[in-house]
């Protein structure tokens, strides 16, 4: 993933409403420019998920590994700082939300996002951090408001 590679003309979509979502994105930008073992990363899903944050944040690292694994473009991750989201966090951030609901959906937008049609492995782990932060109580959905 590219980090800190954009413009203000890059960062086309406002930061999504509810405090998963916010989280999952931080996580997200943290884990892209520093790191999956990112100490701050591991904090924010503390403070968020208590006693019960190791299961989302273990899926939330085999999640950023295997979007690693299987992209063949860049993905374009803005700073933690930003107040608006690059339109690859976008993408991503629907393909999340979609991953319960709408699968094929979901596999769709992946597979534009990362550039190659074999992205089963990021779709199952996507929807395994969205079930994670639902069944602790910070779900991922772009239509759930703040």
């Amino acid at each position: 993933m590219a980090y800190g590679e954009t413009s203000p003309l890059e960062l086309p979509r406002p930061l999504p409403g509810g405090y998963g979502n916010r989280l999952f994105l931080y996580v997200l930008r943290r884990m892209a420019s520093a790191g999956v073992d990112d100490a701050h990363a591991a904090n924010a899903m503390l403070g968020a998920f208590g006693r019960s944050y190791r299961r989302p944040l273990i899926l939330m690292r085999a999640m950023m590994l295997e979007l690693a694994r299987c992209a063949t473009r860049r993905i374009l991750v803005a700073p933690c700082c930003c107040a608006r989201m690059t339109a690859d966090e976008a993408m991503l951030m629907q393909a999340i939300g979609d991953a319960l609901q709408d699968p094929p959906s979901a596999y769709d937008q992946l597979a534009t996002l990362l550039g190659s049609d074999d992205v089963l492995g990021a779709l199952t782990c996507l929807q395994a951090v969205s079930q994670a932060h639902a069944d602790l109580g910070r779900p991922l959905d772009l239509y759930a408001g703040a």
